[in-house]
């Protein structure tokens, strides 16, 4: 199994990355690596104290000046917009803030970026968990923001380490798909699970929160395509899903979903995604976010290192259960997941999170905030990569990958050779817009059309598809 898995793995990851022209940014001054930069907030004591008790909930933003200090760089930025960010972590002793740049002055920002999210982590004891999750979207070519760890004061006081997570927002959108980027874009939280609703817009405005084109208030076409997703045939909703929705991208996004541990997202707990629709063909883009509750934290009761693969996901999840439903697209998750643990299983990641431990050890040993919502000692800190802490916190980060890993190898379910259930001949391969330039076999062996042989086909654009078309 393991080389048509790693020949499968190999052509769906040039389909994720290629396939929809998305692009991750370099990182810049807003998020450097291998250095912890300084962020000063400077505002009115007055409005400090407001902040954190009178509007903790209001998201009013408080003007402020905004200092930022590398060894190579620094910038000041007055009049930006400061506030209290989060949901739950609002009432934590470490909370999270946001730095708005255009709030009161238009078009303000500060390395390209309008908004910078401040993330204290104040249930995770190695203050690695929310890195190492963006960290593995990156390496396999999914969407993603950029991250860096910086030090926060608050009129001249030290506040303590924090993660600088780029906010998804029209700039977001503007670097990961350049000329494609003016869609609508939906924060979906709690709630989001993409079961129909009915017609009224006002019954999805709770949990899927348009960010974009607000002037519109448009629902119609997320609607639409919820309606479509839940109710078509099971005979039209394969050639649906790829008309509509980036589905090998997604699968791949499911894939480190489930790997991570992130029960917070949409496939366990409905919440902590977005959707973005894009203008060039309506498709949508599945978007992962916020995700601190990873690798061994768990609020459930569930082993989540050694959950089963395959049927992960909570119920009541159509866009997943209908995917899954047909062999080929439970192939190509799993070939996605095989191919994910085979690089984890051999990978440097262990001195990756060793390394950017070193980083910011020193700045958590002076956190005054790091132990005040748990308990946490500076000791759980330099231990909590390779154990447990207790409490919430499960497993250590390495011991959850290493548990996931072993586990995770043993539940890999391919069958092999199934037909892509939207393609039936020959013809359902041309593509408008784009050409059919070249077959090859798993091996790279250029062919022409066979039936009853798993075939590789590559168009004028780099879009790749893997198909079997079975002569009956």
């Amino acid at each position: 199994m393991r080389n048509i898995t790693f020949f499968l793995g190999i052509i769906l990851a040039l389909n994720a990355v290629n396939g929809q022209s998305i692009v991750h940014p370099g990182n810049n001054e807003a998020f450097i690596q291998n250095e912890i930069a300084e962020v000063h907030i400077q505002l009115h004591p007055n409005d400090l104290i407001s902040l954190l008790n009178d509007s903790l909930y209001s998201d009013y933003h408080f003007p402020a000046t905004f200092e930022y200090f590398s060894s190579n760089y620094s910038d000041t930025i007055q009049n930006v917009g400061f506030r209290v960010r989060g949901n739950t972590s609002r009432n934590a002793h470490k909370k999270g803030f946001k730095v708005s740049f255009n709030e009161y002055t238009s078009g303000q920002k500060f390395k390209g970026i309008e908004k910078m999210n401040l993330i204290g982590q104040h249930n995770d004891p190695s203050l690695l968990r929310y890195w190492m999750s963006l960290t593995t979207l990156t390496n396999n070519a999914l969407v993603s923001s950029r991250a860096s760890f910086v030090k926060l004061y608050i009129n001249s006081q030290y506040k303590g380490v924090y993660l600088n997570v780029e906010h998804i927002d029209d700039e977001f959108l503007q670097k990961r798909f350049p000329g494609d980027d003016e869609g609508n874009l939906y924060k979906c939280t709690w709630g989001a699970d993409l079961k129909y609703e009915g017609n009224n817009p006002s019954d999805y405005y709770g949990p899927y929160e348009l960010k974009t084109n607000k002037s519109t208030n448009d629902y119609s076409e997320l609607i639409q395509f919820i309606n479509t997703l839940n109710n078509v045939s099971a005979t039209d909703f394969p050639c649906f899903i790829e008309d509509n929705f980036e589905v090998n991208l997604y699968l791949k996004t499911l894939a480190a979903e489930i790997l991570i541990g992130h029960w917070d997202g949409y496939a366990y707990n409905n919440n902590n995604y977005y959707l973005y629709q894009k203008p060039s063909d309506g498709k949508f883009v599945f978007i992962e976010y916020d995700m601190d509750n990873t690798f061994g934290i768990d609020w459930t009761g569930i082993d989540w290192s050694n959950r089963d693969l395959n049927s992960w996901h909570n119920t009541n999840r159509p866009l997943i259960e209908r995917l899954l439903s047909y062999p080929f697209y439970k192939d190509v998750f799993n070939s996605y997941l095989d191919n994910m643990l085979f690089g984890l299983n051999t990978s440097s990641w262990y001195s990756n999170l060793q390394q950017k431990q070193l980083e910011i050890s020193n700045a958590v040993q002076s956190d005054p905030y790091y132990s005040l919502d748990y308990g946490f000692q500076y000791t759980d800190f330099l231990h909590a990569i390779d154990s447990s802490y207790g409490a919430h916190v499960k497993k250590g980060v390495a011991e959850y990958l290493n548990g996931r890993i072993n586990s995770g190898l043993n539940q890999i379910q391919i069958t092999g050779n199934q037909n892509h259930p939207c393609l039936s001949s020959i013809e359902d391969l041309k593509r408008p817009g784009k050409k059919l330039v070249k077959v090859v076999d798993f091996y790279g062996r250029e062919t022409t059309f066979k039936a009853n042989v798993p075939l590789i086909y590559i168009y004028s654009d780099g879009t790749v598809e893997k198909v079997v078309f079975v002569n009956e």
